[in-house]
């Protein structure tokens, strides 16, 4: 399993930098990762180009799309998955990004995996629909603590948890936002997103999203914001407002 920290700082040059608005889709991507067998055919590699560049038309009315495209060896398999409280435009636009660059970025694998704010893409030579992916996972958290990191690092917990148990109702398609007084110690709001790929089943989502819940003491214990994003879902809470209401 691939566990890669990154650091990032609540100042405003590297929000803007790194764009953790929710208007806008930033040109470089939170991490991408390659994996799979290299130096394809040139047969998998026009089913790649297609349904990669499928996916900024098939997406974005839904925000989420997965296909196949080839037989046998050639046969790739994919999916894309914008963050729920989007709009068409910014979907559309960051899929344009991500397609571009995930295919610069992995030139040689049959694999390959890119994250955005707004966005992510993955596609490998193995179906891999419907199954939770447990192997691509990176790990992002503020420099910054709390003053009473035991009281929030429950509330964090308890609080993401509930946002789980919200995504995986029918109608929320598995996504879910939300903001909480932290109350009593301190009087700033928790604010909260988890989502997970629309091809899992509900049950998978929360199994997918409570296991990412356990993954946050491995990263984010007393930390001011903090993010565990994978291949099938992700959760990210901050001190600010960062989604759309």
């Amino acid at each position: 399993m691939k566990l890669i920290p990154l650091y990032y700082l609540l100042t405003f040059t590297f929000l803007a930098h790194i764009v953790f608005s929710q208007n806008t889709s930033s040109p470089d991507p939170l991490y991408h990762i390659c994996f799979g067998e290299q130096n394809y055919s040139s047969s998998y590699g026009k089913n790649l180009q297609a349904l990669l560049n499928s996916f900024s038309v098939t997406v974005p009315p839904t925000g989420f799309g997965l296909g196949s495209i080839g037989q046998a060896e050639d046969r790739v398999n994919g999916f894309a998955l914008c963050r729920g409280d989007i709009e068409y435009r910014d979907c559309n636009t960051c899929l344009v990004t991500a397609t571009s660059e995930i295919h610069k970025r992995c030139p040689y694998n049959k694999g390959g995996i890119i994250w955005y704010d707004n966005c992510a893409v993955k596609y490998s030579d193995e179906k891999f629909f419907g199954k939770i992916d447990v192997t691509n996972k990176v790990y992002m958290w503020n420099l910054n603590n709390v003053t009473d990191p035991n009281v929030f690092n429950k509330k964090t917990r308890d609080f993401i948890t509930n946002l789980s148990e919200k995504a995986v109702v029918p109608s929320m398609k598995l996504f879910a936002t939300g903001e909480m007084a932290l109350g009593g110690y301190s009087d700033e709001k928790l604010y909260g997103l988890v989502q997970c790929s629309r091809d899992l089943s509900s049950s998978d989502c929360k199994k997918c999203l409570d296991d990412a819940v356990t993954e946050l003491p491995n990263c984010c214990e007393g930390k001011r914001g903090g993010r565990v994003i994978g291949g099938s879902c992700n959760i990210r809470y901050e001190l600010y407002p960062f989604v759309k209401a």
